[in-house]
This record gives C-alpha cells, structure tokens and sequence, in this order.
C-alpha cells in the first residue's frame, strides 16, 4: 500500500517538501499500485510511459526547488485530470471517438495553477463521452460490478482506490457529487465560476462547474485554495442550524438512502447540531425540466460544428441531446438560464427565514448501482448545481454490500471557505 493510501495529504506534502519522503521513491511506490489496480479499475485514459514522464516531471521540479523552504504548497503531489481538460502534452479524447486535433486546445487555466502550485500531472481520466451519459470503462473501487458514477468517474474512482489523493472533475447536474458518493471520497462543487472553467470542454455553459476530488477533507480545502479566486481562509462556525429540504425533492431519495440520511441527521443531533426540516422546492419537476432544457441547448451549441462533420461517431445517447438542444428556440433558453438566479435567491431566502446555516441532503438517491451501462441518478445534486451553490459531498458510512453513502453539504453563494471549515466538524461527526 503506498503511503498516499494511508497519509493525509497535508501530512504527504509536509513530507515532501522537507525531504522526509524522497519524491523519486515515492513515485516508485505510487507505480507498484497503479501497476496492481489500475489494469482492472481503467480510472485512467491509457498513457505509454506514463512513469518515465512522471519521474523527469519529479525531476524538473527538484531542480527548480531545491530548498525546501521554497516549495510552492502542493509540492510533488500527482493529481489526476479528467479528460476534457485540456493540458500541454496530452491529447484531450473527452470520452469519444472524435478525432483529437479537432478537440485540441491550449491548457486549463486550472491545471496551469495546479502545476504553478508543484502539482505533478498523474494523467489523464476517464470521463463519460463530453462529461454526459455514455459511460466509459471504469470500475467502482469497492466493487467492480457497480458504477463509480460520472460523469468524473475516472477521477473519483482513482481516488477511491488510492491511486491518487487528489483529481479534477467537473460538474453539470451531478458530475462530481454523486462519483464521489459513490466511490467514498470527498467531492467539492464550487459555487458556480469560482474555479474557472478555461479550456474545459464545455457540456452547459450555465450549469458547467469545475470541482475536485480528494480522499480527505482538509486535502481537498488546500486544493481548493489554490484553484479558487479570492480564497480567504475562515473559522469555523461555533454552531450551525442545518436545514433538511423536505418535499419532493427529498423523496428522490431510495429507501435505503433516506434511512441512511436519517441516520445521519441522527448522529448530527447527537453531536449537538440543531437540524430543521424545511417545505422547499415544490416546483421541483419544473426545476428539474428547465435544468434538462439548457444543458440540451448548450450542449446542441457547443457542439454545432463538430456534430455537423462527426455525427456519425457520437454516442447515441449524446447525439440524442443535441437534436433534442436543436429544438429549443432562443427565447426558451433565455427564460430557463434567468430561472438558475431565482432559484438561488429562494433557497438562499429560505435559509435566512429559517435560520439555516446550511443544507444536508443525501448526496445520491443511494449507494451505486449495479452494472456499468448506467452512471445513476444525479437527481440529488441538480438543484445545488443549477443554483450554483457551493456543495460538498462527505463520505458517512457503507451499507450491507460495502457500497459507500454519502452526505450532501450546501452553504451560501461564494461562502465555498466556510463549507470547508464548517464541514470539518460535521464530517467528524458522521464517523
């Protein structure tokens, strides 16, 4: 087992940078497992000599940092990068079959501030075709017979199985949330545009968020405050109101996932957490169609061109969206994106009528699904999405079979550091 599979992430920087772990070994003992795991798992897009280039990537960075008291904070850390980023050196397949030179452009703003902070670029992962529904081959790490959901499920589940502490995924309904429920990690969606979204592939202009995955929570915040603008560190709250939205919304939840939520709010109300529960979203159907709607349209025009050459070698089920995108005329759209404000501002009135300080929900209807045709259901996470609120997925325990479930935090608009530091402790309490 390498040691990023048993060390927190600050601790495994902490090392690095001071010398305590040699990074050329640690590199050889993160190739040990990816070398046992990853021909089963396929949580990354193929790479020859994946580690030769690592190992003079490793290199460069020592030569350009000899002192360690220099070294910038995610030193030496590999982090995975879903494969509709585009970054320097790698081809960009975003999950199709469409030729690369036509997908091809300059790098994520993202990935250039991950590498200008030491990162390592582990590779490329595995994402559904152009981040929707077609899924690619990657197993589920605690049990290969079950989604590890999408559509970052290259990333979430090489984080699940340890191969790396840290990826980049993205989110248009569900896509980082729901994985990383699925796979046991924590998954951080930003409030929308927080991270920018430069040369990622585009899936929904007004719905696309870019998050991380990280296998654990104070990692993930150290992530995150090199990837988010204006990152200002803050204290934790000395206590919290935490509002449960009931309704329909709620009721998309399964059986099993709403009693392991309830389990949850239990352990929350034990830990001395006031919990209220909530009449919200009546119009949830309506929430959930215009939610469809614009990421049919946008997709249908981001895709313009490369459909009208290449229609051919896309998914039948991504090809279905564009027509589908085709078919919504200008005023439609208009109507749907101006509905993503309106319903921030009710969530967020909500949450100062009732005192709220954040919102819990599960962070999927319930543990992974069986079979690899489906991602599953991101109903759950829709609403947060398209209201571009900050949401944070926080692994709370397995079911009968093992499967990981998984709670759901949502905090105020651009409040992403208080959901960290306020996270901390509700996710000690879950345990």
């Amino acid at each position: 087992m390498p040691v990023q599979s048993t060390t927190k992430i600050a601790a495994l920087l902490n090392a690095l940078r001071k010398d305590e772990i040699d990074l050329l070994d640690y590199l050889k003992q993160v190739q040990l497992h990816f070398e046992s795991i990853e021909p089963s798992l396929m949580a990354f897009v193929e790479e020859l000599d994946r580690f030769e280039r690592l190992t003079q990537d490793a290199k460069q960075l020592e030569e350009r940092y000899p002192n360690p008291d220099s070294r910038p904070p995610l030193y030496g850390l590999p982090i995975g990068i879903k494969d509709i980023f585009h970054v320097d050196g790698f081809e960009t397949h975003a999950g199709s079959q469409l030729p690369t030179e036509a997908l091809a452009g300059a790098e994520a703003d993202s990935v250039t501030k991950l590498k200008e902070a030491g990162a390592l670029i582990f590779g490329k992962t595995i994402t559904t075709e152009f981040a929707y529904f077609a899924p690619g081959p990657t197993r589920n790490p605690h049990n290969p017979e079950h989604t590890p959901g999408g559509s970052s499920s290259g990333s979430a589940a090489a984080v699940g199985a340890g191969l790396c502490t840290v990826a980049l995924g993205t989110q248009t309904i569900g896509s980082v949330n729901r994985p990383a429920a699925f796979c046991g990690v924590y998954g951080f969606k930003p409030s929308y545009n927080r991270i920018s979204k430069e040369s990622v592939i585009p899936l929904s202009i007004s719905l696309d968020h870019v998050g991380i995955l990280a296998s654990d929570l104070p990692g993930a915040a150290l992530v995150a405050g090199v990837l988010c603008k204006d990152w200002q560190e803050v204290e934790a709250s000395e206590s919290l109101t935490l509002g449960i939205p009931v309704g329909p919304y709620l009721e998309k939840a399964s059986g099993e996932g709403r009693q392991h939520f309830e389990d949850s709010v239990a352990k929350l109300d034990n830990a001395g957490y006031a919990t209220v529960e909530v009449e919200t979203m009546p119009n949830f159907d309506e929430i959930v169609e215009r939610h469809n709607l614009i990421v049919a349209a946008e997709a249908a025009h981001t895709h313009a061109e490369w459909f009208s050459k290449y229609e051919d070698k896309y998914h039948q089920r991504t090809a279905d969206l564009i027509r589908k995108g085709q078919q919504v005329d200008t005023g439609e759209l208009e109507a749907a994106t101006k509905s993503r404000l309106e319903l921030r501002r009710d969530l967020t009135e909500t949450m100062e009528q009732h005192g709220i300080d954040y919102w819990i929900t599960p962070s999927a209807p319930g543990p992974a699904p069986k079979g690899l045709d489906s991602t599953g259901d991101p109903i759950m996470n829709l609403p947060w999405t398209q209201s571009g609120l900050p949401s944070l997925t926080l692994p709370s325990g397995l079911n009968a079979e093992g499967l990981p479930l998984a709670l759901q935090v949502i905090g105020r608009w651009y409040a992403d550091e208080a959901v960290f530091a306020d996270s901390i402790q509700i996710n000690a309490a879950l345990k």
